[in-house]
């Protein structure tokens, strides 16, 4: 007999969840021997458009799919569930500070925080893919403190792909033989992907890409950036690459790392690299394949490092005093 889980999906009509519910109802992420019901929650105005995601739903015939549940209640939506992958968040406006950006969105999640602490399954493990996402979770975290701190975690999952491409196609290779990279910080233009602790065919980044400068002066731009990129270029944001992210982090708590690999994610800090404890800032994490993570410590950063990690940390406390406010 397969085991079910309940998976949650916020902002569950919009363009990212639509490229992740077909895969999560597949039996893909959470394997043959599991099946799955979808919780999808979101704003009551969408409520139509979901119930036409939900008959497509039942038009593919998923054998592992064994249940729908539309929402626009967070109680409801977070009711039992075992994971909760929250997408959605209020977008940034033309001529919208950050700092308002980070209140409208952190009074969504507030709430959201505070229903799965009062619903959700003992075993939950959750996912913020909303952006401003390290602080989204960092104001969630703290209005549902009954649920363990390790058990919230933010995408940096994205940024981790984009940099294992970008340093794989410089390298004449492909991103499978990139590892160990790790996205530093905030999910935003401050973000530092580790180049230095990063291995190309298990030898340092180096030994392939020997200029430095192109390192520091387009490659760390253009993953800081590559978000804007894609916008410019298709003029709205990332969707299935930020799906396909979303969904090899939940993957990646799902099956051990490579020995001796890690992956990038946006953790709770526990004082770990001198980040204050509390924060969510980007580390690099090992999985045990049952949904736990550790933090690999001990790693190193020369003086372009050292740099661009405390940049990112002073942007994330900017946030966190933003958000004050609405901390329990």
């Amino acid at each position: 007999m397969r085991k079910i889980v309940r998976v949650a999906l916020s902002g569950a009509a919009g363009q990212v969840s639509y490229a992740m519910i077909p895969r999560l109802a597949s039996g893909e992420v959470f394997g043959p021997n599991t099946d799955v019901i979808l919780h999808l929650l979101e704003i009551a105005p969408a409520l139509p458009t979901l119930a036409g995601v939900a008959m497509e739903l039942e038009d593919c015939s998923f054998n592992h799919l064994k249940g729908v549940v539309i929402t626009d209640d967070p109680l409801k939506a977070f009711d039992g569930v075992n994971w909760a992958i929250l997408v959605g968040s209020f977008p940034r406006k033309q001529g919208m500070e950050r700092k308002e950006l980070l209140n409208i969105n952190g009074k969504i999640f507030v709430g959201q925080g505070k229903a799965l602490a009062a619903r959700a399954a003992p075993d939950v493990r959750i996912l913020v893919v909303g952006n401003p996402c390290n602080t989204n979770c960092y104001t969630a975290y703290n209005n549902g403190k009954d649920i363990p701190s390790e058990r919230w975690t933010a995408l940096t999952r994205l940024d981790h792909n984009r940099a294992r491409t970008a340093l794989g196609i410089k390298a004449g290779l492909t991103s499978e033989e990139v590892s160990n990279m790790t996205i530093w910080g905030n999910h935003s233009n401050t973000q530092f992907p580790d180049f230095n602790n990063a291995k190309i065919q298990g030898k340092p980044t180096s030994h392939f890409i020997s200029d430095r400068s192109w390192l520091e002066d387009t490659f760390v731009p253009m993953i800081q950036t590559r978000g804007a990129s894609v916008i410019k270029a298709r003029g709205s944001s990332s969707a299935f690459s930020a799906a396909n992210g979303a969904l090899d982090h939940v993957k990646s708590l799902l099956n051990p790392t490579a020995p001796g690999d890690w992956v990038s994610m946006a953790t709770i800090s526990k004082g770990e690299y001198s980040v204050p404890p509390g924060l969510v800032f980007g580390f690099p994490c090992t999985t045990d394949g049952k949904g736990n993570y550790q933090v690999v410590e001990g790693l190193t950063h020369d003086s372009f490092g050292k740099a661009k990690i405390a940049a990112t940390l002073t942007e994330l406390l900017e946030e966190k005093e933003a958000v004050a406010d609405l901390i329990v």
